[in-house]
């Protein structure tokens, strides 16, 4: 799947990955290939992203809201 880390300066992160693990409103949740569409609002915490080759990204963020659509996620970041 397809994920972007976006805030309104810059693009944070823009590639394919195996999983991505998102501090979510009532606890950290992860998504994977052919999740079902989500919305959710996210707290500051960190953003793990795996690679289809195990290699683990970390994104600090302070909060922002996270969509999965047809193996795509958009992460919008307050701040990073």
């Amino acid at each position: 799947m397809i994920v972007e880390v976006l805030t309104l300066e810059e693009v944070l992160f823009s590639d394919e990955v195996k999983s991505v693990t998102v501090p979510g409103k009532s606890g950290r949740f992860e998504i994977l290939h052919n999740h079902a569409p989500i919305i959710s609002i996210l707290n500051s915490g960190t953003i793990k992203l795996t690679d289809n080759n195990n290699k683990e990204t970390s994104i600090l963020i302070d909060g922002g809201s996270v969509e999965m659509s047809n193996n795509k996620v958009t992460i919008l970041a307050e701040k990073a």
